[in-house]
């Protein structure tokens, strides 16, 4: 009480919690810290993310090794493949040994080298049946991962390339066998080849407009009409080939097969593989235009900025709707392309039943960082996994479903630290730009370059720390900077 006997004005300070204010700074640091590793991430080189890539790729051999090591002693069978023990030096005995009905280094032995036709054994030939089997799917992977790369630089999420890629290789066998008879042998092989290949990227980049105009113009999603168009597409296939264009001499549903002249022509490997080096030198060429498209010219940079950063991009004046649409209908182009050469080349006809190289190319894109230059190894190990399955069928006991799970594992394990790079690209804000300086024209003094009111450059990151969209730097009518006005006026 005061002397007036008035009670004093009581102080109320607000309680905390020492262990709560502790868990939210730790908090505060774990997620600190997993910014600062995906920001890390995100800007590696790529001799780091190739090391990454290995790395992880040994990491997802190891956790198959355990998976057929475990498969294998839950199965009962008469003679172990493999048996598990200690080494027993100078005449030790042995204390233990356990036995397995599968062997994991003949099953990865298998799996990677039996693609390549045993190139360790001697006398390989690099020009074996198996390498042909090995490379015919990775010609078109190639194709469909390009596809899918072209549109997630530009931001939109192409799940349709399996549809394009179907109604790009109906189109070509439909219409190849119809122009075959007016041309043939050599001359009928350099003109209808080609015009399969124009076809396929028709038919297929004209599919691929359509949810880049429903995207652009209606606002609807580009993953659902995607996936909607791929049923789509092969429903209409299935109509069109076991109905109208049915071929009345066999009982599957496929159309009449092109003659020979109509289709790439074999080199190096024998007739009978389904494989040309003329179809992989094609996605080869494809692979490096597409780079100079997209990192060599004015539409390229416009995908890249769009893709990255929209709003620099409407910034800079460019026409995202436009730019969209264009991304799209190459994106389906390259998967028409795809459908063609596997019509061309593999099969010689179009037939029902075509493998999910779409939906592969979307994790070839994924793990080549959506970098067209990557995209060829990505689909090499793609194909290499495909081939070696069949091998590892055919030469071992273990069941395709666990061969099923040793692919999954190796795709998983190499793909996601680059899926979690390009997450970190689309949700971490960008750096702040270092701050450069200009040379002013009162006698050379540097002055920090123009920032904003807000007090940031004027400086917008596009992409992956290498190339930025300047700002404009508010100018008087004398064409010199307004700050450099400012500090003359405080000079005077």
């Amino acid at each position: 009480m005061s002397d007036d006997g008035t009670a004093p004005d009581e102080e109320t300070e607000p309680t905390s919690d020492p262990q709560a204010s502790d868990d939210d700074r730790e908090r505060r640091v774990q997620r600190g810290r997993l910014r600062a590793g995906l920001r890390r991430l995100v800007g590696a080189s790529a001799v780091e993310r190739a090391l990454i890539s290995l790395a992880s790729l040994a990491l997802a051999m190891l956790v198959g090794t355990g998976v057929v090591l475990v498969a294998g002693r839950t199965t009962t069978c008469e003679t172990a493949a493999f048996v598990l023990t200690h080494p027993t030096p100078f005449g030790l005995p042995r204390l233990f040994a356990t036995g397995f009905c599968f062997d994991p280094v003949t099953v990865y032995d298998r799996l990677f080298w039996g693609a390549l036709g045993d190139p360790l054994e001697p006398g390989w030939d690099p020009l074996n049946p198996q390498m042909a089997v090995t490379l015919r799917g990775t010609t078109v992977l190639v194709f469909t991962g390009l596809s899918v790369a072209l549109a997630f630089r530009a931001g939109v999420f192409n799940i349709g390339t399996q549809g394009q890629m179907v109604v790009g290789g109906l189109a070509t066998a439909l219409l190849t066998l119809w122009a075959s008879p007016f041309v043939a042998g050599v001359v009928g092989t350099l003109v209808l080849v080609p015009f399969g290949l124009a076809v396929g990227a028709a038919f297929g980049g004209l599919y691929g407009a359509i949810p880049g105009v429903l995207k652009s113009y209606a606002d609807a999603n580009e993953v659902v009409t995607t996936i909607m168009l791929n049923f789509v597409a092969t429903g209409v296939a299935l109509y069109l080939v076991g109905d109208v264009f049915k071929n009345p001499a066999s009982q599957a549903n496929q159309t009449v097969p092109l003659p020979e002249y109509a289709r790439f022509p074999a080199l190096l490997f024998g007739s009978g593989t389904g494989f040309s080096v003329w179809a992989l030198a094609l996605a080869g060429v494809g692979t490096v235009g597409l780079y100079c498209l997209l990192f060599r010219t004015a539409f390229g940079y416009d995908v890249r900025t769009s893709g990255l950063q929209p709003a620099a991009a409407r910034y800079g004046g460019v026409d995202a709707a436009r730019t969209v649409v264009a991304s799209m209908t190459l994106s389906g182009a390259l998967g028409g392309v795809g459908g063609a050469v596997y019509v061309l080349m593999t099969v010689g006809k179009y037939q029902t039943g075509v493998p999910a190289y779409g939906f592969d190319g979307i994790t070839v894109a994924i793990l080549a960082g959506n970098n067209p230059l990557g995209v060829g190894l990505a689909a090499l190990l793609f194909g290499v996994l495909q081939s070696g399955t069949t091998v590892v069928q055919f030469a071992t006991d273990v069941p395709p479903q666990l061969v099923g799970v040793l692919r999954g594992l190796i795709v998983l394990f190499v793909a996601m630290p680059e899926f979690f790079r390009l997450i970190g690209r689309r949700i971490l804000p960008p750096e702040p730009p270092a701050e450069t300086t200009a040379v002013a024209t009162d006698g050379g003094h540097e002055r920090p370059a123009h920032c904003d009111g807000d007090g940031r450059a004027d400086t917008a990151t596009v992409d992956d720390g290498a190339e930025t969209v300047a700002g404009d730097a508010d100018r008087n009518e004398n064409g010199t900077d307004a700050t450099e006005t400012e500090r003359g006026g405080d000079r005077e």
